[in-house]
């Protein structure tokens, strides 16, 4: 949704945080370790001399091609599926990720592929996409770091017979894999489809393993978005199927439900729906500002939303993973509005989803795959926790009276005539173009708005009880800081799902050795690399700024300071009211960018610790909320530790909460 917010205004990691909670919570948190399976990749087993040799020499000759490629200028969307090869095999080898007994040939065969790619892309066109009925390897250019990321595409062997067809896209998430690569993603999507293939299907890498969170859910729109521009027309937006099994199970849960306009039918295989209750012993209740945004992720908290999107689930009968499906139906159980949810049990089965099982789901797919979508659906009923997961059709939520609460939006729309019923909502916007050649008549909680003629997009603002209509550019709309609204809401982890940039500190302390610890995490685990500056640059193309550091090290910390609600000199650090030595403390935050619609973030990369990229992906909650001091306890192993001394989230508008 992040990646989303941005372009619905127009048409409407990490320093590795400490897991002890802050100074009077005993809440204990949870070790990794102890608290699921191991998920460690398999041990490595680097291939034989001759074949490094050839991986070595077949890697240069492919770095020579690319650069001759990009001294013809060739564009990019062409290049960059030439260059995801050589990335490809350039990451398993500094990474050494040879998980497997056939990761020495993954990456030959990845290298093949990249030469005999160049050699065709050397016309300047991508030739290789018309492949009916084969697998073809995809790339595009990451809109968060200008990353090159994979995805594969799977086209019907009729494609292109019957010209202007608009053809089902089926969004297919993996599961978690230990040894997966980009090289082993390239490797082993090959082959041809089967020859009743119906529609197309498109897998992502979705940058890993993290159960699309963060940058991983940003990758499956941008993948889609990547091969819909590619090939444009060729896709029935009310035709988008999106599935997957085990982790690409929950993965599908988390996206169906929180777009639930977005997709024709989901079907989740297997995953899971909560973190309490799926994490092996997590302590029963963590710090408030922790379980709140376990909110952001939770999909059985947006089961309701099964109103705006049929499900079809799937589950072994012996699988421990049927109780995500379970928690979901069980949740409908109350929920009295129509709604569509078939869960497809096999009878003695565990984890594992077998052909016949694929396809008695394909079969309840189609019952919706066809027909499709309702693009002009009457009705909209959805529910929401925060205004990064705040649209449905024709109606978003921007904004909450109290974020992580429930918030509900309930409404119809007859020609031009709008009802809403709200709770827990504070700032609405209509999208599409709802007014046909007259004003609309739009009713809200009971109450009549004004608003005016011919709007493609209008933005409704809750004051003092009573709804109006503003401006999308209005005063009210660009005040500083503003209101937690949707791209501006938190918490720090959010800055992560879309463009950042990050500006280091001059000296070589604890901050910097955040930044770098950041940045390595990033590479290995979100297989991006970070946009850094340190000069002078223009911080409204930068998208989020991410500075670490203090005001005497960072000249960006300097500049932003006095619009920061906390009080940061060399002799004085009050945070939240409370006075802390800046010679032995240090805040972290994210705030709004006074300079862009984005944040600023200070100190902090992704709360979480590489320890939980490693585990179960459940364990990527944000662990700071959007604040927090704390205090750096470097060592030789860990130059970037610290201890957490307070934290917390700001309220609705940006501030510290008023003490009770």
């Amino acid at each position: 949704m992040r990646c989303l917010a941005a372009s619905l205004l127009i048409a409407a990691a990490s320093v590795v945080a400490a897991t002890s909670a802050p100074a009077g919570q005993n809440a204990k948190q949870p070790d990794p370790k102890k608290t699921q399976p191991k998920f460690d990749p398999p041990k490595a087993t680097k291939p034989d001399e001759a074949t490094l040799k050839q991986i070595a020499d077949k890697t240069e000759q492919l770095r020579k091609l690319v650069a001759a490629l990009k001294e013809k200028k060739l564009r990019d969307d062409v290049l960059i599926e030439v260059e995801i090869y050589l990335k490809a095999a350039e990451n398993i080898v500094r990474f050494e990720e040879w998980y497997a007994a056939a990761s020495g040939k993954w990456a030959l065969t990845t290298l093949d592929q990249g030469l005999e790619r160049a050699k065709l892309a050397d016309g300047g066109k991508p030739v290789w996409r018309d492949a009916p009925g084969k697998w073809v390897n995809r790339a595009y250019r990451s809109a968060i770091d200008n990353s090159i990321q994979p995805y594969a595409v799977l086209l019907p062997h009729d494609f292109g017979k019957e010209p202007g067809k608009k053809w089902r896209l089926d969004v297919v998430l993996h599961g978690r894999d230990g040894s997966l690569t980009e090289a082993k993603f390239i490797a082993t999507h090959g082959g041809t489809a089967p020859k009743d293939l119906g529609y197309i299907q498109l897998e992502v890498y979705g940058r890993g393993n993290n159960a699309y969170r963060w940058a991983g859910e940003t990758d499956v729109f941008e993948a889609q978005a990547a091969f819909q521009k590619s090939a444009p027309g060729v896709v029935d937006p009310n035709r988008v199927v999106l599935r997957g099994f085990s982790m690409g199970g929950a993965g599908t849960w988390h996206i169906g439900l929180h777009h639930p306009g977005r997709f024709c039918v989901i079907g989740p295989g297997a995953g899971f729906t909560t973190t309490h209750g799926y994490i092996a012993s997590l302590p029963k209740e963590l710090p408030d500002y922790q379980e709140k945004c376990l909110r952001i992720y939770d999909a059985v908290d947006y089961a309701e939303n099964a109103f705006n999107v049929p499900i079809v689930a799937y589950s072994g009968e012996k699988d421990g993973q049927k109780k995500a499906a379970d928690n979901i139906e069980n949740a409908l159980k109350s929920f009295k509005e129509p709604h569509h949810f078939t869960h497809l049990v096999a009878p003695a089965l565990e984890h594992q989803m077998p052909k016949e099982w694929q396809a008695k789901a394909e079969a309840e797919y189609r019952k919706y795959a066809d027909k499709g979508r309702n693009p002009n659906v009457e009705r909209v009923r959805f529910v929401t926790y925060t205004p990064a997961y705040g649209l449905c059709d024709w109606v978003g939520v921007r904004a909450l009276e109290r974020t992580y609460e429930q918030a509900l939006v309930d409404g119809t729309r007859k020609g031009t005539t709008i009802d809403l019923r709200t709770e827990n909502v504070r700032r609405l916007f209509l999208v599409g173009d709802t007014t046909g050649k007259t004003a609309p008549t739009v009713t809200v909680d009971g109450q009549k708005v004004e608003v005016g003629a011919e709007s493609p997009v209008l933005v409704l603002d809750k004051v003092g009880g009573r709804w109006k209509s503003i401006g999308l550019f209005s005063a009210e709309a660009r005040e500083f800081p503003g209101i937690k609204e949707a791209g501006r809401q938190g918490p720090i982890d959010d800055a992560f799902a879309s463009r950042f940039t990050v500006v280091g500190p001059s000296d070589e302390g604890w901050a910097a050795a955040s930044s770098k610890q950041f940045e390595a995490v990033w590479d290995r685990y979100f297989r991006g690399s970070l946009l850094k500056v340190a000069g002078a640059f223009d911080p409204r193309a930068a998208g989020n700024l991410v500075l670490f550091g203090t005001p005497d090290t960072n000249h960006m910390i300097a500049t932003y300071l006095p619009k920061l609600p906390i009080t940061w000199t060399k002799e004085k650090l009050v945070v939240n009211g409370v006075e802390y030595d800046p010679k032995t403390h240090l805040p972290v935050l994210i705030y709004p960018n006074l300079l862009g619609r984005g944040y600023v973030v200070i100190n902090s990369g992704h709360t979480f610790k590489e320890a939980d990229l490693k585990g179960t992906n459940a364990l990527l909650y944000p662990r700071l909320g959007d604040w927090a001091v704390v205090k750096p306890t470097p060592t030789a192993k860990d130059p970037a530790a610290f201890e957490v001394v307070a934290a917390g989230l700001f309220d609705e508008n940006w501030q510290f909460p008023k003490k009770k």
